[in-house]
């Protein structure tokens, strides 16, 4: 069911701050259209950190609805709570939800021993598949290949979205785990190796952006076809670089607006993006073919 490109959607927001659900349906629309293998809601990219509980249960079900299931929805319900993060689990279990993405969690740093307890506690408590997150770069905490392999070898865990960008480490992990373990990346600029070393997919912030372009790429990983996939990936690397100036979600909800389908707005402690980056974005689009004040 999980392969390619599965975007970790933006939430967009309107002017007083609220979730701007017709925007969200363009935005699903958008995706559906364009060929994205999956969404994932209510991840670091959807701002969920500021969204509170009756937000976060209500977008993950409106967007199952509008997705309506044509495409897999992964639920971010990840926290550093492992009971919040079971009673959220839990609150969109029955949505229709495909899967949930689960963060290390972040700021209290727990050891190993605490990862793989905090894991297993949540997959021992949903019924839905559990697809484990590692980006020590958000988190302060590094989940090791052999905490993973513990992990893997839980019935409700599938697989992991590997974030550090290194691909060593996914070689490490692939060393310990059975082959029906699935990998994602979650890292846009190594995407292409780590598909070539075996990965599944990604789990992606440009695909926000350019939908069309990171499933092909995916596709042509899969299919062996290197060198096409090595010409779209250089072309889509302006835009990956574009988008990592600033802090995840702001140059991506800025470059989604200037194509008309959201309006600028981020929740605080997240600003505005930095306008002296502006010039340097719209370039980027260009060269990644996207067409400003419409669709790509």
């Amino acid at each position: 069911m999980f392969k390619g490109s599965l975007v970790a959607l933006v939430t967009p927001f309107d002017r007083q701050n609220r979730i701007d659900y017709p925007a969200l349906e363009r935005l699903i629309e958008f995706h559906v259209r364009e060929g994205s293998n999956g969404l994932v809601i209510a991840g670091t990219t959807g701002e969920s950190a500021t969204l509170e509980k009756s937000e976060h249960v209500e977008l993950i079900e409106q967007s199952v609805e509008m997705v309506a299931g044509r495409i897999p929805v992964i639920a971010g319900t990840g926290s550093n709570s492992t009971a919040q993060t079971i009673d959220l689990s839990r609150a969109v279990g029955d949505s229709g939800i495909d899967a949930y993405l689960l963060v290390v969690p972040y700021y209290n740093k727990p050891v190993q021993e605490g990862m793989y307890r905090h894991f297993s506690a949540i997959a021992d408590s949903v019924s839905k598949p559990v697809m484990l997150y590692n980006v020590p770069g958000r988190t302060g905490s590094d989940m090791q290949p052999e905490t993973v392999a513990r992990l893997a070898a839980h019935e409700n865990i599938f697989g992991i979205k590997e974030a550090t960008g290194d691909i060593e480490r996914l070689k490490q992990i692939q060393a310990l785990v059975d082959d029906d373990f699935m990998f994602f990346s979650g890292d846009d600029f190594t995407v292409l190796e780590f598909l070539k070393q075996g990965g599944h997919g990604v789990v992606t912030v440009s695909g926000n952006v350019v939908p069309a372009a990171v499933a092909r790429l995916c596709a042509l990983a899969e299919a062996g076809k290197h060198e096409d996939a090595k010409e779209l990936d250089d072309m889509l690397q302006p835009l990956n670089r574009a988008l990592f100036v600033e802090s995840n979600p702001i140059p991506v909800k800025w470059a989604i607006a200037e194509m008309g389908l959201i309006g600028p707005n981020i929740r605080l402690p997240l600003t505005e993006y930095g306008e002296r980056y502006h010039d340097d974005m719209r370039q980027a689009l260009e060269i990644a073919g996207v067409r400003l004040g419409g669709l790509q």
